[in-house]
This record gives structure tokens, sequence and C-alpha cells, in this order.
């Protein structure tokens, strides 16, 4: 779904889906924000007007109609047919990006064929089962597998390399 609403909104799209009851995940990042002159770190949306929202299209229909801001994200080129991701992918997105402090997101077009060359699977710890590609940078210790919701969103979470197998 997308939230329409500024950033500085007092009850973004999520927070309202929340006090509702309607499961929701939106993919946040820790920023530092200017608050009464002061700066303060604060989680805040990676993409302002990305909702992931998992309930029945007769609940969503009524709280769209009645929040003017919060709106269905279409299919390109699919007439009125809302975007839609499969449970087994959002769940496995979900779970990778809460195993991990600081996720990094990535949208589809910064994804290229160099973060995609090695495969892995995670043998043990949080993430055991999963298989994707590792993401390494130049100068860090750090190893990240690459969790990714097709055509939408990626992610790249830290990963032990104890846990890496590669295939």
């Amino acid at each position: 779904m997308r939230d329409l609403k500024r950033r500085n909104a007092k009850l973004p799209a999520y927070k309202l889906l929340d006090s509702l009851n309607v499961t929701c995940f939106t993919p946040m990042v820790e920023r530092l924000l200017k608050v009464d002159g002061r700066r303060v770190r604060q989680k805040v949306p990676f993409m302002q007007d990305l909702l992931f929202v998992n309930d029945t299209r007769c609940r969503l229909d009524g709280i769209v109609e009645k929040t003017s801001t919060l709106q269905y994200r279409y299919v390109i080129g699919a007439r009125q047919t809302p975007m839609t991701v499969r449970n087994a992918d959002m769940e496995r997105f979900i779970r990778a990006v809460m195993s991990t402090e600081f996720p990094q997101y990535f949208s589809p077009d910064e994804v290229t064929t160099a973060m995609r060359n090695r495969k892995i699977r995670i043998i043990g710890g949080a993430l055991d089962g999963y298989e994707g590609t590792l993401v390494t940078t130049r100068g860090s210790k750090v190893k990240r597998l690459l969790v990714e919701i097709p055509m939408l969103l990626a992610a790249a979470v830290e990963v032990s390399p104890e846990y890496i197998q590669v295939l």
C-alpha cells in the first residue's frame, strides 16, 4: 500500500493501521533528526510511501475509504490490480530483517549484477536454510546476505561467516 502523508506527520499510516489491529510492516532505518534544536536518533521508514499490509480486502477497503492519504499500490500495466506479495516471501523477508540490528535496504534498480555473483546458503543460526547472494563491501569485514522481494525491495542482513556455505 501507499502512504501519502508527509514525513513529519503525527500519525503515519503504519501507526494508524497498528492502532486498528491490522498487521503491517514497513522497513525502518535509523536517521539523525533535529527535534527542538537537538539531534535525535529516530527510526523512520526507508521509503515513506511503502507499506506491507496483511488483511482481508473487505476490511482494507473500508479503511482506505475513510483515510484519504492511504491507497493501494497497483501493478503497472494491469488495470486496477493491487500489488500483492506471497505470504512466504514476505515472512521470509521480515524474519531476515528482524534478525539483524542494522539492515541495509536497496530498491530494485540499486541491486547490481555484481551484488548477485556469489550464491550462498546459511547453515545454522537465526537464518538457517536461507539461500541468496553474498554482498561484500570493500574494506568491510562484515558479510551480508541479500534477501529480496522480487521487483520491489531488497535488504542486506549481517551473517556470521561461520554459517555461510558457498554454493
